[in-house]
């Protein structure tokens, strides 16, 4: 499974820069895929170990910020594996002409 998602601290100003790196660095210390755009951070595994992954990095927001948001979408589909790298690649294929 693939899970897209973001976490945003409230409460807290304008700059949020900080609060987040502390999330991106639970998952990027998982050991799981994953990768962080602008917008969101996507992480790659079973179900327990991606849910687990969510929560300890909204869990270091929490501890700095008196309320956190959560936005996170799930593409569910057993037996895949790699898909951060696959779906990617396969856009730039058809973008490539082939």
């Amino acid at each position: 499974m693939i899970v897209a998602f973001s976490v945003t601290p409230l409460g807290v100003g304008e700059d949020v820069g900080a609060y987040v790196a502390e999330a991106v660095r639970v998952v990027r210390e998982s050991g799981l895929p994953n990768r962080t755009d602008a917008m969101f951070t996507s992480v790659e595994g079973d179900w327990d170990e991606v849910m687990a992954v969510v929560r300890r990095a909204v869990d270091a927001v929490a501890a700095r910020a008196p309320r956190v948001s959560v936005v996170l979408k799930a593409d569910i589909r057993p037996g895949v594996v790699d898909g951060l790298t696959a779906k990617v690649d396969t856009v730039e294929r058809y973008l490539a002409g082939e």
